[in-house]
């Protein structure tokens, strides 16, 4: 943005990043120990893959039926409409990084 639209403030990239979350054109993604991230792929409530050594971010597909995915034992009375996964491990990278590396 800075190159295309030197004179926008953060500020209004977030402003028009959180519209755009609102009207469901964009999907906040907030993985553990980093910065949000958006992604245009919204409506069939997939899951992510976080690598917890580099930061490497993929998409799951929703691992059984259909959303919301997951049957919770209890709703608490609530019309669910979507649940979370976050499935957390070492990426091939990493995990080849690792193999290499002295063990102690």
């Amino acid at each position: 943005m800075r190159e295309d639209l030197p004179s926008i403030t953060p500020q209004s990239v977030y402003v028009v990043l959180s519209d755009l979350t609102e009207l469901d054109l964009v999907r906040k993604f907030e993985p553990p120990a980093g910065p949000a991230l958006y992604e245009t792929r919204t409506g069939d409530n997939h899951h992510h893959a976080y690598c917890i050594r580099c930061g490497r971010v993929e998409d799951v597909d929703c691992s059984v039926g259909a959303a919301p995915c997951l049957v919770p034992s209890q709703d608490h009375g609530m019309t669910l409409l979507s649940a979370e996964v976050l499935y957390r491990g070492l990426c091939e990278r990493c995990q080849a990084t690792a193999a290499a590396e002295p063990q102690p």
